[in-house]
C-alpha cells in the first residue's frame, strides 16, 4: 500500500449545513486508514462515497472528471467538494495511477482520442470508442494500469458483465499480488466486493465503519433474492395491489 490515512481538517470546515458536510458519514469522519490494497466504499446512492472517492483524486492531482495527472480536459460538475478538506498520509508516496469516473467516462475517450499519438497502446490498439463499453473499461484495465500506482474506481461494475467482472478481480489480483498497486473502489456490485481480504468501508448510517463481505446489504439483499426469489418478487408486486 502507498496511502496509508485520509484526516479531514475540520478545522477548515465552516459550516456541517451545507454540503458535502451535510452527508451525515463525512460529518462525522475524522480518519480512515487503509490496511489493504484492495479497499471498497460501499454505500447507498448519496452516501458520501463517490464524494470521498472523488476527493482523493483532487489530492492526488488526477483529473476528477477522469484519468490521470497528465489528463487535461472538462466536465461540467466534475469539480471536488471534498477535496479542501482532506490530508493524505503515504509511504512512499506516489504519482503515478488513475480516477475512473464511470459517469463521464465517454468524455475521457473522446480526450483520449483528440490527444493520442501512440497508436493506443495503452487501450489496447483501439480508439476506446471503437470498442464495446465493456470492452474499453477491460482495454483501459489491462494496458493503461501498470507499475507502482494508486487507482480509483467510482463503480467500475457500471460497464461489466458478471463474467467481465470476474475478469477484472483477475486484473486485481495480477496487479496487487506484488505489492505493485493499490486500489480504492466505489461499488454496489456484489461480485467485485467478494474479492478476497478487500477492506470493506460501508457508508450507510451516521459513521463510515469497516464492515466484512457477508455484512453488506449487497451481497445479504442478493443472497435472498437468488433465494427467495419468486417470494421477495410477489412481496414487491404486493404492494402495488
Amino acid at each position: 500500500m502507498f496511502l496509508k490515512k485520509l484526516t479531514v481538517l475540520h478545522e477548515k470546515v465552516l459550516s456541517y449545513s451545507k454540503y458535502p458536510f451535510s452527508i451525515p458519514a463525512l460529518k462525522s469522519l475524522r480518519e480512515l486508514a487503509f490496511q489493504k490494497d484492495v479497499t471498497f466504499f460501499v454505500g447507498e446512492n448519496g452516501s458520501g462515497k463517490s464524494t470521498l472517492l472523488e476527493a482523493i483524486a483532487d489530492k492526488c492531482e488526477f483529473n476528477t472528471a477522469g484519468g490521470g495527472r497528465n489528463n487535461t480536459y472538462e466536465v461540467h460538475a466534475s469539480a471536488s467538494a471534498f477535496g479542501d478538506f482532506i490530508r493524505l498520509s503515504w509511504l512512499p508516496k506516489v504519482t503515478n495511477g488513475f480516477f475512473l469516473r464511470a459517469e463521464s467516462f465517454y468524455h475521457f475517450a473522446s480526450h483520449i482520442d483528440e490527444m493520442d499519438n501512440n497508436g493506443f497502446i495503452n487501450y489496447g490498439g483501439r480508439s476506446l470508442h471503437e470498442q464495446s463499453h465493456g470492452e474499453s473499461f477491460l482495454s483501459l484495465f489491462k494496458h493503461r494500469f501498470k507499475g507502482k500506482g494508486i487507482y480509483l474506481l467510482d463503480e467500475p461494475e457500471a460497464a461489466l458483465s458478471p463474467a467481465r467482472q470476474l475478469a477484472f478481480l483477475k486484473i486485481l489480483h495480477d496487479l496487487t499480488r506484488n505489492k505493485q498497486a493499490q486500489f480504492i473502489i466505489a461499488s454496489h456490485s456484489p461480485i467485485l466486493l467478494g474479492y478476497p481480504e478487500a477492506q470493506i468501508f460501508s457508508f450507510d448510517g451516521e459513521n463510515i465503519a469497516e464492515v466484512s463481505y457477508e455484512d453488506t446489504d449487497h451481497y445479504s439483499l442478493t443472497k435472498y433474492f437468488l433465494e427467495h426469489r419468486e417470494r421477495l418478487l410477489a412481496e414487491l408486486f404486493s404492494e402495488d395491489v
